[in-house]
């Protein structure tokens, strides 16, 4: 009776999440697959036409464009958005006041994605941009950010690295905080330096967190989209032109509804395929357990 009663709270308590899950996630997911075989432009009758949707990606420069400006900031982005956070993490997890940094920090993972693009709109812009008068100060030109092809992939990669910097850094401090103080008093003892125990004692135990971390950098740095959206709208000459900005593009400016389906399985698949490589490869360098 007990052990009844106890399913049924579990069955309550996950039900609202299974529910939203089927709702908001699976049931779109299906819907999208669906449409991706058809022809449609959102109000008349749909009609199906196989891999043709798919295979014209293939053939589409935009998909090629937003396929390499996606790749590009991932570049930029990944391995500075997870450095800066560890080292973030690692300063902080030494000194008193932790809750208030992550606080600090985090404060702008909660903030709305339009109200960050407007104020980095602001920082970056080449006339008057508060960046453009530090760098004057120490007599540097600053460039027109976000209207030079090669500078605005940059700038919007300094966004999102700065952007997702206190969710990252929050990550990596209770990985670190999870790290028994034994192991460096052990190595104290032996005469480590600091350097040597971030080397073989710190940077191998938080290889799960790093791992973690890692594939949801990945995921979200396929899925970036707000950011070019309010800061450049694609441009300047889609040098900011990314894939969910190209699938939302073939939605709803070009209305082809099946197309822009497609697209989104492509970059289902790409996101699939690159973490399950991940996990494939994780034995090689993540060690779980002491």
């Amino acid at each position: 009776m007990l052990q009844k009663r106890n399913t049924l709270w579990g069955l309550f308590f996950i039900g609202p999440q299974v529910i939203g899950l089927i709702v908001f996630a699976l049931i779109p997911l299906l819907y999208a697959l669906v449409l991706s075989f058809m022809k449609w432009d959102g109000f008349g009758e749909r009609t199906f036409v196989g891999f043709s949707n798919f295979t014209s990606q293939f053939y589409n420069p935009d998909f090629w464009k937003a396929l390499v400006n996606t790749v590009y900031y991932m570049i930029l982005t990944i391995p500075i958005g997870i450095a800066i956070a560890l080292i973030l993490a690692t300063a902080l997890n030494k000194v008193a006041g932790k809750e208030f940094y992550r606080i600090f920090f985090f404060m702008p993972v909660v903030t709305s994605s339009v109200s960050v693009g407007v104020i980095w709109m602001w920082i970056l812009n080449g006339d008057f941009g508060i960046l453009n008068q530090l760098l004057s100060y120490i007599g540097i030109t600053g460039p027109h950010w976000l209207t030079d092809t090669k500078w605005v992939m940059p700038s919007i990669a300094l966004l999102s690295i700065w952007w997702g910097l206190g969710y990252n850094m929050v990550i990596f401090l209770a990985g670190l905080q999870g790290i028994s103080k034994s192991y460096y008093e052990a190595a104290e003892i032996d005469g480590a330096s600091v350097l040597q125990k971030f080397r073989y004692i710190t940077l191998p135990l938080l290889t799960p967190t790093t791992f973690f971390v890692t594939i949801m950098s990945v995921i979200s740095s396929f899925q970036v989209f707000d950011q070019a959206f309010v800061m450049t709208n694609g441009g300047p000459a889609k040098a900011s032109y990314t894939l969910v900005f190209h699938i939302y593009d073939q939605a709803f400016i070009d209305f082809t509804f099946g197309k822009s389906s497609a697209a989104a399985m492509i970059l289902f698949v790409m996101i699939l395929v690159f973490t399950l490589l991940q996990f494939r490869f994780q034995k090689r360098w993540v060690h779980y357990g002491d």
